[in-house]
């Protein structure tokens, strides 16, 4: 994996029309007050695409038209507006998912099953329809593509977007991915969405495969709040463009794919946690030595979610206590007395006990931006990790004004 991953560079340019043969463009229509809020993606051809939604059951119209519409394995658009949810809408909601969706297949010229619809904003209230038809023939198939990423953003305070590439069957391969969230973040996935475009040749049921396996560890270990939100939708789509031989079963190529994949989606969930609502630190929490990669998985994001946890990170209190018992409070069995550790190298529990430190070393350490847990249960050779950030004042004063 290391000599794959080696074989994989990062663009300075992130740009989600980047991979050949796609478009992009964001524009501003009016449901928000000045950001934009309107974009789309838009590939020559139609593309093998895959999908994983939310797992709440309250879920918005979007995420319902898309799981229908993906089911044929292919897209060749999304459509995507941000300033409003259109989740808990009744039946009116889905008309206007639909509305949106034959629009922008009008547009396009192109086949409205070929179109993905995502929403992200307030909950419950009416989608302003006529602005959002309006708006989607104000986008153009070669707009302002690096404009979609801003397009989507809710409370987000910076764009999260990653572009690479490398070589599959003598060919070089482009990948980009975009994504939103700051806030409601707990996947199963978060209230986020993210939308990845590649020009890799693959087949559908593989590149589901591959985005189903591996939120596992890259998106669905992310959280700020707790909250799992209504309209949490991840889309990839790859249109063949790269002209490589087709990967239609597991191989090299196969796994270098997923390489690929992992890098995008990891940078992405690491950006979402970087910038979540209120937030001052990033959180990195990395269990190892555990009996399964599923437990080191589980106790990282229980570890990472622990509002207590969170807010001694936000108050630099070196609080090693809350972590221990953030462990013992997951759905794992560990051994308390071979346990360490560590934060931001500093060990502060060792077999344990408690282990003296610098107190000067630790309060630089906490005034750090990203802040490193690390987990030793010594009871195995897996390892996991979870990311998230602190817990503010500034997240109270965002969730109590939300609406208003």
């Amino acid at each position: 994996m290391t000599d794959t991953l080696q074989k994989i560079k990062q663009l300075a340019d992130a740009d989600i029309a980047a991979p050949l043969g796609f478009h992009a463009d964001g524009q501003h229509v009016g449901l928000k007050h000045k950001s934009k809020d309107l974009g789309w993606i838009y590939s020559d051809v139609p593309a093998a695409a895959a999908g994983v939604f939310t797992t709440n059951q309250v879920q918005a119209a979007p995420v319902k038209l898309d799981k229908a519409t993906i089911k044929d394995g292919q897209l060749q658009a999304i459509i995507v507006n941000s300033g409003n949810a259109n989740a808990v809408t009744g039946k009116i909601g889905y008309e206007h998912a639909a509305v949106m969706q034959q629009t922008a297949a009008d547009s396009l010229n192109i086949d409205a099953n070929l179109v993905a619809v995502a929403s992200t904003g307030i909950i419950g209230q009416i989608l302003p329809i006529d602005k959002v038809v309006h708006g989607i023939h104000q986008l153009h198939i070669s707009g302002d593509s690096k404009a979609f990423a801003h397009a989507i953003m809710t409370t987000d305070t910076v764009e999260k977007s990653i572009t690479i590439q490398s070589q599959i069957g003598n060919q070089t391969v482009t990948m980009s991915g975009v994504a939103k969230g700051s806030g409601m973040l707990h996947p199963n996935m978060a209230t986020m969405l993210g939308f990845i475009t590649t020009d890799v040749n693959i087949s559908s049921e593989l590149l589901q495969q591959a985005l189903s396996e591996d939120v596992e560890t890259s998106f669905n270990q992310i959280t700020i709040d707790g909250d799992t939100s209504t309209n949490d939708t991840v889309l990839v789509m790859a249109n063949g463009q790269a002209n490589h031989q087709k990967i239609i079963t597991a191989s090299a190529d196969y796994d270098h794919f997923k390489a690929m994949l992992h890098t995008v989606t990891t940078a992405l969930a690491i950006a979402l946690a970087s910038d979540g609502e209120g937030a001052t630190k990033l959180l990195a929490v990395t269990v190892a030595h555990a009996q399964s990669s599923s437990a080191a998985r589980m106790i990282a994001k229980k570890v990472v979610g622990s509002s207590l946890v969170k807010t001694a990170m936000f108050g630099k209190d070196p609080n090693w206590g809350r972590i221990i018992a953030a462990i013992g409070a997951s759905d794992v069995a560990v051994d308390p007395d071979i346990i360490d550790i560590a934060l931001n190298n500093i060990p502060v529990m060792q077999s344990g006990a408690p282990i003296t430190f610098d107190q000067e070393s630790m309060v630089a350490a906490l005034e750090q931006k990203n802040i490193a847990i690390d987990i030793n249960l010594n009871n195995g050779e897996a390892s996991g990790q979870a990311w998230g950030s602190d817990l503010t004042y500034e997240y109270v004063k965002i969730n109590a004004l939300y609406t208003t």
